[in-house]
């Protein structure tokens, strides 16, 4: 697991552009906006996945959480997660919240056997208005 500077960027959105569809990924500059800001952590699973959480105070969020398509069905998600939840337990963090769409139900199921349940709801959220579910897990937990 590599931890993701800006330098990194470039790697994060070929990632990321290889896991969602053209009109949902972020670019190079967005990632390195991101890398660069207080409080946001990356890692980067070499198998081609990848974590961005932001934390502040004792609460931490997923950013984003990707894997590329060809390497789905491997564990590399749930390798991502779990760093991820470890690096905010590490920082600090009591809590952690994200947000899914509705209709993704492999992140939904990877999420759901991590522990994490729902805690709120944001209608028509994503541009194909679907709602995205916010879902929390405590920290250890």
């Amino acid at each position: 697991m590599i931890t993701a500077s800006r330098a990194h960027a470039a790697a994060c959105a070929a990632i990321h552009a290889a896991a969602f569809p053209p009109d949902e990924t972020w670019g190079e500059g967005a990632f390195a906006e991101l890398l660069a800001a207080p409080g946001v952590h990356g890692l980067i699973d070499e198998a081609g996945g990848l974590v961005l959480m932001r934390q502040a105070a004792d609460e931490a969020e997923i950013l984003t959480l990707a894997t590329m398509a060809d390497a789905r069905r491997r564990g590399i998600g749930r390798r991502v997660l779990t760093a991820g939840l470890d690096w905010a337990a590490a920082a600090g963090a009591l809590r952690v919240f994200l947000e899914v769409s509705e209709a993704n139900a492999p992140a939904r199921a990877l999420y759901q056997a991590a522990g994490f349940t729902l805690c709120g709801r944001r209608r028509r959220y994503y541009a194909d208005g679907s709602d995205a579910l916010v879902l929390q897990i405590t920290c250890g937990g």
